[in-house]
């Protein structure tokens, strides 16, 4: 573990529509709701999932491997204004994720095959990035779309989200394109419910997710829309 990271816990639950409302009624005057949300209390998340020849990030979190990493590209409400580049980071129990800025030309030019823009060694992670497109062959595999309702709390540095209508891109790698077709990666009543905390996890929010018997499951929307994928047979095998 790297000391310059900072660690967090993240704990994944699958909801239904009926727990959705009671633990969101439970918690949300308690939470402050995330700054980036639109007047209905949400956003929208689009991430484009990157993996090497050997689908490493793909099998590593379906064989259970404890230290992984992953890389994604990520644009907010399908706009171009801010655009990241994500690494996430899971070691143990704990993830932690590191950033950089990409501008819309820089991904246009990586979708298009021209990975080097990201040849920049003055910028870790978009070097390392290069390298490993360059020698890993690490390439755009699967849009992850869905909408986000996040709250936070100042206590414990706490955030927890709801994501809903969690979709696949399929095979297309159209990351801007409001019209990429989408398929249901999940049933559209199943909602993806994380918390995320630092040192501890106020009393209020534990009791939340105990009293709705929550049960705390492996998730990766990643992996859900990669398997998707794979058995409706859209990808290649």
């Amino acid at each position: 573990m790297s000391p310059k990271l900072k660690y967090r816990h993240e704990l994944k639950y699958n909801i239904n529509y009926h727990q959705y409302l009671i633990i969101r009624q439970q918690l949300k005057n308690l939470l402050k709701q995330d700054r980036n949300a639109d007047s209905t209390g949400e956003y929208h998340i689009r991430s484009l999932y990157f993996d090497d020849i050997d689908n490493k990030a793909l099998h590593e979190k379906l064989g259970g491997v404890r230290d992984r990493e992953k890389y994604r590209i990520r644009i907010y409400n399908l706009s171009d204004e801010v655009i990241h580049l994500e690494k996430k980071i899971k070691f143990n129990d704990y993830i932690t994720k590191i950033k950089e800025s990409l501008t819309r030309e820089m991904v246009d030019a990586v979708l298009s095959g021209n990975y080097e823009v990201l040849n920049m060694p003055e910028k870790p992670l978009l070097y390392e990035m290069y390298t490993a497109m360059k020698h890993k062959l690490l390439r755009p595999k699967v849009i992850v779309d869905y909408v986000r309702e996040a709250y936070i709390a100042q206590s414990g540095n706490v955030r927890i989200t709801f994501d809903k209508h969690l979709k696949t891109g399929l095979n297309s790698v159209d990351l801007f394109n409001p019209d990429v077709p989408m398929i249901h990666a999940l049933d559209d009543h199943t909602i993806v419910f994380e918390v995320k905390y630092d040192e501890y996890l106020p009393e209020y929010i534990r009791a939340a997710v105990q009293s709705n018997g929550l049960i705390q499951q492996s998730n990766s929307k990643y992996v859900i829309c990669r398997k998707y994928l794979k058995f409706n047979h859209w990808e290649d095998q």
